[in-house]
Parts: C-alpha cells; sequence; structure tokens
C-alpha cells in the first residue's frame, strides 16, 4: 500500500538502461490489472527501448515531449478483438496503466501518463507510427526512467476530507 501513497509523475530522468527484469515486472504488473470479464482484457503492450524512437512518441505533440528524456516507453494499445464489454476499454486500459506505475514506483523507477485515447490525433498518430490495425486502440504511454536528482516517488498528502460525503452530496 505505502506505494499508493508515494507515487507521483516523475518527468525527469537521469541516464540508465532498465533492465529485463524490471520491464517484465512492469508487464507482469499491468496484466494482474482488473479487467472486463472471462479473461477477455483487451491489454497489449509496445515496449520501446530505442532512443529514435522514443523521440518520434515525444513528438507526438506538446504533451508528449516529456517523453523525451525517458530511458523505456511502454504503449498501451487496446485489442478490440480481445475486449469483453466494447464500451469500457479505456477502464480497463487504465487499470492495467495504473498498475504498471505502482509496480514502476515498488521498483524505483519514474514515470508518467502520457495520455493519447480518446484524442483522435493521437490515436492515429500512433496508429501511423506503428502501423496498428484498425482493431488495435492506443490508449496511452507510459514514460520510464530512474529518477533524475530531486525527482524521486515520495509521500505528498493529497487527502481533502471536504471532498468526501457520506449518504448524500
Amino acid at each position: 500500500m505505502e506505494e499508493i501513497f508515494k507515487r507521483r509523475s516523475i518527468r525527469k530522468y537521469r541516464e540508465g538502461e532498465i533492465e529485463d527484469e524490471k520491464i517484465d515486472k512492469l508487464l507482469k504488473a499491468a496484466m494482474q490489472a482488473p479487467g472486463s470479464r472471462m479473461g477477455k482484457e483487451p491489454w497489449e503492450f509496445i515496449v520501446i527501448k530505442n532512443k529514435e524512437t522514443i523521440n518520434k512518441l515525444s513528438e507526438m505533440d506538446h504533451n508528449a515531449k516529456v517523453l523525451k528524456g525517458a530511458n523505456l516507453a511502454i504503449v498501451l494499445i487496446a485489442n478490440m478483438e480481445n475486449s469483453h464489454f466494447k464500451h469500457v476499454w479505456q477502464q480497463d486500459m487504465a487499470a492495467a496503466a495504473t498498475t504498471l506505475l505502482l509496480e514502476a514506483s515498488y521498483l524505483g523507477l519514474g514515470a508518467v501518463w502520457v495520455n493519447i485515447a480518446p484524442k483522435e490525433e493521437r490515436m492515429n498518430y500512433i496508429s501511423n507510427l506503428f502501423n496498428l490495425s484498425e482493431n488495435l486502440r492506443p490508449f496511452n504511454i507510459i514514460s520510464i526512467g530512474y529518477p533524475a536528482e530531486d525527482e524521486e516517488n515520495k509521500f505528498i498528502d493529497k487527502y481533502h476530507e471536504d471532498r468526501v460525503h457520506y449518504e448524500k452530496y
């Protein structure tokens, strides 16, 4: 539970390749997320270590520039053929992305969620970059690296009692 409280969006990284064992753990964590139903989770992943490809991802738009310094990027793709409930694919993908982010924190990595869906221009950019078929929908990119100095995952209290309502609003 500690990771829930200390995980932060880390956008600056120091140099250092992410070990394959850690990448495997990130992917396994993502695939443990709750999904729609009956083993029909839509998630698939494109793991990118190549700096040139990461730089191409960073050119998607101004929000993706955070990818420039990443040591690793993971693109989360929904395969609609594997989705049981087609209308909730984004919720399934968000659950996978969240568990991946928590595992990154646990492994001492910094990570940040870069939006793709539901913006059509971003979805098209990723689809074109990776030559994805129509049944594959890009959801987001997780930018990952070893946190730069003073960029570590740490607890920041975000609890607001005034946002909690019992029995009525």
